[in-house]
């Protein structure tokens, strides 16, 4: 029986751990095995290691080490940074003295925002903590600054737009909202509202300095980009305050406590330090290889492109095919040795249609029948062709079993 060729276009999702930085992490399984926290020489060893990680990430995004904060991952990070943030006593006592004891803090974000921001957000809306904000965006998933900066009130705390979308790859202007933000603080004197953003998908891709960026908070993930799942870090500028998630033993300056995950940690170094090394050269190549798979996935009938046509991640194509099941076509392509997804892998359990399409205007319908197609360094034009060869007959064989033959309006909310 002929072996099934397998393509892996589900990056976004998660990163096979590179080789590289493998190696790394191998020696802090067993040999350097000591807790960061105590004192004698074993765990002083681990505590360099962990310090000298945290120097080398902190060098990459042009921060100091004391502004890195180690999590278990990016869907803690964002926690950190938006549940912490309207809950620092501290702001919330400068807002009131400002504004009133009544005052409740106010949040910005948008329709788009992965679930890890967007869920706490509403959590805390709920709770009656805060007031919330819900940006729209534009038909390519596009926060406008502008926008951002109409939103603006003199309670505002925090903002938080993510850098580049982990399902439809559109990469926002954040350099442009950050000094639109930096411009109304300083107009009213006020270190408020403080600038988050989700850089999971962007390490790999995007230059990351937090000045160049003029961002205050910043989430990373080492599973996104050929590091280890279970670690990701929150940068955070120096002088914020926000409050613990965790408490305990009062590791990483009182915000995360717990003892440090340090193969992870090493890991999460050395793969940042090789996707931001690798990035220019590797977006090149890739952007080649995903505008050739866009176009002619393109060619299917009642297809459409989600997110920007140019402002997006060089390894992310997201298309809508009208009269399908994405979730069906997931299994054919899989039966095929194509690993794609319909969206974000963390909602994966879910049969919902993504709520980020859905914010870009498309119909409920169209989003129902999305296939997200992430690119990797393991991609290759044989890699592309395979998904070519395959894809027109799932489409074609869904919809010939669908129940709907829709007509392209129904690509647009009515």
């Amino acid at each position: 029986m002929k072996s099934l060729s397998l393509s892996y276009l589900d990056h976004a999702a998660a990163t096979p751990v590179d080789a590289r930085v493998l190696e790394a992490m191998l020696p802090y399984f067993s040999s350097v095995y000591g807790n960061p926290s105590s004192f004698h020489s074993v765990g002083i060893e681990a505590k360099r290691a962990v310090q000298e990680a945290r120097k080398r990430i902190a060098s990459l995004l042009n921060a100091q080490e004391e502004n890195i904060i180690f999590t278990s991952g990016g869907t803690e990070s964002d926690s950190l940074a938006v549940l912490g943030i309207p809950r620092t006593k501290v702001h919330l006592d400068a807002l009131r003295a400002k504004l009133g004891e009544e005052t409740i803090p106010h949040v910005i974000t948008s329709s788009v925002e992965h679930h890890a921001v967007l869920e706490p957000l509403l959590f805390l809306k709920k709770r009656g903590e805060i007031e919330l904000t819900v940006l729209d965006v534009d038909r390519q998933g596009m926060v406008a600054p502008q926008d951002v900066v109409k939103a603006l009130k003199e309670n505002t705390l925090l903002v938080s737009i993510m850098m580049a979308n982990n399902e439809i790859g559109t990469i926002e202007p954040i350099a442009d909202t950050g000094r639109a933000i930096l411009s109304w603080r300083k107009e009213r004197e006020t270190p408020y509202p403080f600038f988050h953003t989700d850089a999971c998908q962007a390490a790999g891709y995007l230059d990351l300095d937090v000045e160049k960026t003029h961002v205050d908070l910043l989430t990373l993930n080492a599973s996104k980009m050929y590091g280890p799942k279970g670690i990701g870090l929150l940068y955070i500028r120096k002088g914020i305050r926000l409050a613990p998630l965790i408490i305990g033993g009062g590791q990483e300056r009182n915000l995360r406590s717990g003892t440090e995950n340090v193969p992870g940690i090493i890991g999460l170094a050395k793969a940042f330090e090789l996707a931001q090394a690798s990035r220019e050269e590797e977006s090149s190549r890739l952007t080649v290889l995903r505008d050739a798979l866009a176009e002619e996935l393109l060619t299917i009938p009642k297809s459409v492109l989600n997110g920007h046509t140019t402002k997006r991640l060089p390894n992310n194509v997201n298309v809508s095919f009208l009269d399908i099941e994405g979730e069906a076509a997931i299994l054919y392509l899989d039966a095929e040795g194509i690993m794609a997804s319909t969206g974000s892998a963390c909602a994966s359990s879910s049969l919902d249609p993504s709520h980020v399409i859905l914010a870009t205007g498309l119909s409920y319908e169209a989003a129902h029948g999305s296939i997200r197609f992430t690119l990797g360094r393991s991609t290759t034009k044989e890699d592309v062709q395979h998904v070519l060869q395959v894809m027109p007959g799932v489409v074609e064989r869904l919809r010939h079993m669908s129940p709907v033959n829709l007509d392209m309006k129904y690509f647009e909310k009515q």
